[in-house]
């Protein structure tokens, strides 16, 4: 996802890291411009637990680990239409194809034909490009901790990662986003410039981010959130840089606990492990 490689150059927290399946390097094809529509948070559902009672970041992301890490899912695939919004006023739409294994782990086909993308594997970034290996980095990737890792790994790791990333865990709040109730963790009340989640209050779910990446003021959205065997994917993300969308990633042919060839999610095979999508 391009929200996710934008995401990851800010992910450099404290090391200058920091940008969903986010992100994560300046986006791939250049600076983008356009509006963006919020989608609607998802709705309860009948016979889930109800709203919960949250004083700080490491008890939301206990509650978070608590309702979820039994029956998250450990594997998804999904074909990710990326709209990418460019500075002459056009756009350019290109489909990607995702597989990752949670946690830590995120592969992202940009081009099936010429065997281009980019591998995120816990701690590290490996990038492709006519199938050889043209760049290996260090750094995680936020959007996928936050919109997938934290509701199945040990608590104390997520903790320990989110610090790391700049976050304070320390500070929470309650608002309102979408018309929904969320928690708010690392700004105090009415401070929108301090490294930030979202998580809405009935389904503690990751809705929101705000940071900063190298083009500007940045904001992440999961929107469009969707069952899918005991855990939930957003199927719509935003990217949104100094106010305008730069990036909308929807998702289709989503599928969650499938299995995936062994190699697929190894940078050494990346050419050569058997792939999941067949046309």
């Amino acid at each position: 996802m391009t929200a996710f490689r934008e995401h990851q150059h800010s992910l450099a927290a404290p090391r200058r890291t920091v940008a969903g399946l986010c992100v994560f390097t300046a986006v791939m094809l250049g600076a983008c411009q356009g509006s963006s529509a919020p989608a609607p948070a998802p709705q309860p559902t009948r016979g889930e637990p109800g709203p919960v009672a949250i004083t700080s970041g490491p008890a939301l992301l206990r509650a978070i680990h608590d309702r979820y890490a039994s029956t998250w899912y450990h594997t998804l695939t999904f074909t990710q239409k990326t709209t990418l919004s460019l500075a002459s006023g056009g756009e350019m739409v290109q489909t990607w194809y995702e597989a990752g294994e949670i946690p830590g782990k995120l592969r992202i086909d940009t081009d099936l034909g010429s065997k281009g993308g980019v591998l995120y594997a816990r701690d590290s970034t490996y990038s492709f490009a006519n199938g050889k290996l043209v760049k290996a980095d260090s750094g995680m990737n936020e959007l996928l901790v936050l919109g997938f890792d934290i509701y199945s790994q040990p608590v104390a790791r997520s903790e320990t990662i989110l610090r790391h990333l700049g976050f304070d865990l320390s500070k929470i709040h309650e608002a309102t986003w979408q018309g929904e109730p969320v928690y708010v963790v690392g700004a105090e009340r009415g401070d929108t410039v301090s490294r930030q989640f979202w998580a809405t209050r009935d389904n503690l779910l990751f809705v929101r981010e705000l940071t900063h990446t190298r083009a500007g003021r940045a904001e992440f959205r999961f929107n469009k959130y969707v069952r899918s065997n005991g855990g939930w994917v957003a199927s719509e993300v935003e990217q949104i840089i100094n106010g305008k969308r730069r990036v909308l990633e929807e998702y289709s042919n989503i599928r969650t606990n499938v299995p995936l060839s062994q190699g697929l999610l190894d940078p050494k095979q990346w050419s050569t492990a058997p792939h999941w999508f067949k046309p």
